[in-house]
């Protein structure tokens, strides 16, 4: 799926360095990292929303981004891995 969505194939994107004092399925660790987008999937309602109780959660595209472990870990031996992780729109920003 690639239709409508803000961020196409290839893009490079940061998540976002947000600390919310509730649920979020963006993890800590790919806070504030680059990564590309590699596939967009239909959209999903908000696990934050979800889990908060609200009666009408946001719907948004869920993101496949792909971040190398040389971003996340710097020279760590994991570094040659990469990390795929599904991410909601609202958890990710245009790369600068």
């Amino acid at each position: 799926m690639t239709d409508g969505v803000r961020f196409p194939l290839g893009s490079r994107v940061r998540a976002r360095t947000i600390d919310p004092d509730h649920h979020t399925r963006l993890p800590r660790y790919l806070r504030g990292h680059t990564g590309e987008v590699v596939a967009a999937a239909a959209p999903e309602p908000l696990p934050d929303d979800v889990a908060r109780g609200r009666a009408e959660p946001r719907v948004e595209t869920v993101y496949a981004v792909r971040f190398h472990g040389s971003e996340l870990w710097g020279s760590d031996p994991a570094s040659s891995h990469t990390v795929i992780a599904d991410l909601w729109e609202c958890y990710l920003e245009e790369a600068r």
